[in-house]
């Protein structure tokens, strides 16, 4: 007997592929076409706490303030990712735990992480000061970038060379949220 698919089934089917599509390409973890990202990199001078100075609106931080990132070592090798941020609307802090891996060679800054189990999101560091005292980083696509520094302030010249860079990287830096680090 021949396997046939009814229209609601092939209705299902469909649906299935082009979820299954979406979840994917959701999950991409190459850098951007045409972005450098640094070479060489350190990963024993990144680890650390780092305070997001900008980012691009995304559902997953939206609403908060005072946020940081703080990268340490597992015992497997692999970077701990603990993000943490505060809601002044919800009076409350929020934290999320990811894991992170170099997608190649560990002297070049281009990882991919999870905060949701096997599921990986590119995250490319393509700036970094020599001093690794701020850092900027996109993930698969210009829609996802970060600037970082281990200070809650960046300089105005950094600021202003940081948001050159970004905009030379497809990014539209005219939707960039500078962070609020006060505590008010």
């Amino acid at each position: 007997m021949p396997f046939t698919l009814t229209p609601n089934r092939r209705r299902l089917f469909a649906a299935l592929c082009l979820g299954s599509a979406l979840l994917l390409s959701g999950c991409a973890t190459a850098p951007p076409p045409g972005v450098n990202v640094v070479s060489p990199f350190d990963l024993q001078r990144y680890l650390g706490t780092w305070f997001e100075m900008a980012r691009l609106d995304h559902r997953f931080e939206r609403g908060l303030s005072r946020v940081s990132a703080t990268y340490s070592l597992n015992a497997d090798g692999s970077m701990k990712v603990l993000n943490r941020g505060y809601n002044r609307e919800k009076g409350a802090w929020s934290e999320a735990e990811g894991r992170a891996l170099f997608t190649g060679d560990a002297n070049t800054g281009s990882l991919k992480v999870s905060f949701f189990g096997p599921f990986y999101g590119g995250y490319h560091v393509i700036a970094l000061d020599p001093g690794y005292r701020w850092a900027m980083v996109i993930g698969p696509d210009p829609s996802y970038l970060w600037i970082l520094a281990r200070e809650p302030r960046l300089a105005t010249d950094v600021r202003a060379d940081l948001s050159r860079r970004a905009t030379a990287a497809g990014v539209n830096t005219a939707e960039l949220i500078w962070v609020d680090h006060s505590e008010r």
